[in-house]
């Protein structure tokens, strides 16, 4: 296995023990760590925390992809081992820290990450871990189950500590490796089918920057992936009944590719292309492919699938595996400032679906902020597609906490996307096409159609006494306009009987 996994025969003298390999990372590094929902490292994190756990006292800056999960956000902040997080991350011992304050975090548009650090604008880049697959005769980098911003990490890093994956075999060919020259000497981005392949099967290394490599038996935490219930299902047909519409009226061409964001909704949209006979030939140009694209492959019914990440349950990884054969004719997994790049995204024409924490009338979105003030996750990919998507669609339950908060409000607590992002607004209640309409009909169909039915006399309320008091463009009461807000914090329940006066 050492010979087959570590090729590169002068690094073979580089493996080593992840405590010997963790003394490289003290108080005040600024590390950067492959990851993307999945391939992410294990051993470097639970030595850190091992060493935390026996005494030692020291924080590190920590620079990921996407999310990583308990495995490295969870362990490291139940430690109180991050100083700094950049940029999105999901695990909730991590969010409760940096609502506390305790942990810096700063959100970022996902694709433009690898030219901030290129640029210095993220300091310094100390160390690099980084998950692979193998390392080749040339001592280049082959990733796992997800590309992110590690080809960048790895060219910038002053160290590079690698943990090669015994669990990621055969994964050779199914990586496209690229990375654009920086402004002003950037060229177009070669892309103009999805299938399209620009660069190399590895990650470009220098081998002398290697510090230590450590062979891990650890797997990625794999998502559970529940049935969609009555609601995504319901997303999901609205969505491919608006697109299908849209086609046969020659308003869309039926060979546009898809993204949808990560999530039981996303992940429901998807599965609706199983059922549906109007869709056959499927092209996916996303962020993450999850199960789905998986099953979608397996009935015949995708072209060509790109992303930057896998993030399968476990049965699907198994599945993807011990098949990767097949599937790797159709799946392409690239660097993140490639499967986001705005250009790509806009040459294409992809149709973007992404999830919503709330919208308010006009179709201004909060993707990250509970109540205005509390993180989520972040904003991810979602602004890379839905201000470059050629549809651009905003989708996401009525209702939350059992139907206490409207996901529908006058105004939105935090704004991640303007109106100008948005074309389309989905919920289980129904779909607005922005696109032919005014502000104030927008505001009209979307509390019609999308605003749950125990929140439509109360939005329609506000409505109303704001074109009459307050009249304008886009009508707002601003001293009222977070009433349904004010009333959940105070009551724990949005619903009221009317607007207050």
């Amino acid at each position: 296995m050492l010979a087959d996994r570590v090729r590169y025969k002068p690094l073979q003298d580089k493996i080593n023990d992840p405590a010997t390999a963790a003394e490289h990372i003290q108080d005040g590094t600024n590390l950067f760590i492959s990851g993307f929902t999945a391939g992410y490292p294990k051993l470097i994190p639970r030595e850190l925390v091992r060493r935390s756990e026996n005494g030692e006292d020291f924080k590190i800056n920590l620079f990921a992809g996407a999310s990583t999960g308990d495995m490295v956000d969870g362990k490291l902040a139940r430690a109180d081992l991050v100083a700094w997080r950049r940029p999105y991350m999901s695990d909730k011992f991590m969010r409760e820290k940096i609502n506390l304050g305790k942990i810096a975090f700063k959100d970022d548009h996902l694709s433009q990450l690898s030219a901030k650090v290129r640029a210095g604008q993220w300091g310094q880049c100390d160390v690099a871990v980084v998950e692979a697959a193998a390392i080749t005769e040339q001592g280049h980098l082959i990733p796992t189950m997800s590309v992110g911003n590690t080809p960048t990490y790895v060219q910038k890093a002053n160290k590079i500590i690698i943990e090669i994956s015994a669990n990621s075999p055969k994964l050779e060919g199914i990586h496209d490796i690229f990375i654009p020259e920086d402004p002003p000497y950037r060229m177009p981005i070669p892309i103009y089918r999805t299938v399209d392949r620009i660069g190399k099967p590895f990650i470009a290394m220098d081998p002398d920057r290697v510090v230590a490599i450590l062979f891990s038996t650890e797997q990625d935490h794999c998502p559970i992936f529940t049935p969609p219930n009555a609601a995504a299902s319901r997303i999901a047909e609205y969505i491919l009944d608006f697109v299908h519409h849209e086609i046969k009226k020659d308003r869309m061409p039926s060979s546009l590719p898809w993204q949808a964001g990560v999530g039981d909704v996303a992940n429901a949209v998807l599965s609706g292309f199983l059922k549906d006979n109007n869709f056959h030939s499927i092209d996916i140009y996303s962020e993450v492919l999850q199960d789905s694209v998986l099953d979608l492959i397996d009935l015949g019914k995708v072209r060509a699938a790109s992303g930057s990440a896998l993030t399968l349950s476990e049965k699907a990884r198994e599945r993807f595996l011990n098949d990767i054969d097949r599937y790797r004719d159709k799946v392409v997994l690239r660097p993140v400032e490639i499967s986001n790049a705005p250009e790509v995204i806009r040459r294409l024409g992809v149709i973007a679906i992404n999830t919503a924490i709330e919208v308010d009338i006009y179709g201004q979105v909060n993707s990250t902020h509970v109540m205005g003030t509390q993180l989520m996750n972040g904003i991810g990919g979602s602004g890379d597609f839905l201000r470059n998507g050629a549809v651009s669609m905003i989708v996401t339950p009525s209702t939350a906490k059992g139907g206490l908060i409207s996901a529908i409000v006058p105004m939105v607590s935090h704004v991640d996307h303007s109106e100008h992002s948005v074309d389309v607004v989905v919920t289980e209640y129904g779909l607005v096409d922005t696109r032919p309409l005014t502000p104030r009909q927008v505001a009209e169909q979307i509390i019609k159609k999308c605003a749950h039915p125990d929140f439509r006399d109360q939005l329609w309320d506000y409505y109303q006494r704001a074109v009459r008091e307050r009249g304008g463009h886009e009508p707002h009461i601003l001293e009222k306009v977070f009433f349904m807000h004010q009333r959940f914090l105070e009551s724990g329940d949005m619903r009221v009987k009317a607007f207050p006066s």
